[in-house]
């Protein structure tokens, strides 16, 4: 069970959490987890680069030091780097002392102020403690879940989701990940033909 937009009284109960951004833009924020991946990553940056879009990835530091050309990339191509912890721990399963030993191993290849907490589970201490151990650190959370995780969800079914429920000022959450390939590849091409035409930009979260 997971909600597509998420709920306000959530973005309420954790306001030090970055929900969306400010709609006065017509912008979207794409947001990537859980790369980088071989075949995977290179044809979302291929699908981006055809429609003009930056994002942000979030990336598993152990995808990072086993794929560096692709993390290499994805620099190149002038995107944003995020933080996903290095084994892409659950915090609410997780020790504080682990999640924030993994979150700065990860920080030691990755450099970021920007993180995300791998499945948005994190307990308020662990919140503390990142804050602590990075000051200028920013955790970003989403209004948008796509569900491309989801195997039993149809991709027309996807797609329809995320064009249902994004707006402008939304972030939102695909993965460059095995288990979603089938439906990113099949939703991201068509969302941002949709946008484009409605006059949306696609920018980059930023430190």
């Amino acid at each position: 069970m997971y909600l597509i937009k998420t709920p306000w009284l959530l973005k309420k109960l954790y306001p030090q959490l970055i929900w969306n951004k400010s709609k006065a833009n017509r912008c979207i924020y794409l947001t990537f987890d859980d790369g980088p991946i071989p075949i995977v990553t290179t044809h979302i940056l291929n699908i981006l680069k055809q429609y003009n879009a930056k994002a942000t990835f979030f990336c598993i530091g152990d995808n990072v030091a086993k794929h560096p050309d692709i993390f290499k990339q994805v620099i190149d191509d002038g995107h944003t780097i995020g933080n996903h912890t290095y084994n892409h721990l659950k915090g609410w399963k997780t020790d504080n002392k682990t999640y924030l030993d993994n979150f700065l191993q990860a920080d030691k290849i990755l450099n970021t102020p920007l993180f995300r907490p791998p499945y948005g589970r994190i307990k308020r201490q662990q919140i503390h403690d990142l804050q602590v151990a990075r000051p200028d650190i920013k955790i970003i959370m989403w209004d948008v879940l796509s569900g491309d995780f989801d195997i039993n969800l149809k991709p027309e079914a996807c797609l329809q989701h995320v064009l249902k429920h994004t707006e402008a000022g939304s972030i939102i959450v695909f993965h460059d990940s095995l288990k979603a390939y089938e439906r990113v590849k099949y939703v991201l091409p068509r969302a941002l033909e949709v946008w484009s035409k409605a006059g949306y930009e696609f920018r980059p979260l930023t430190p």
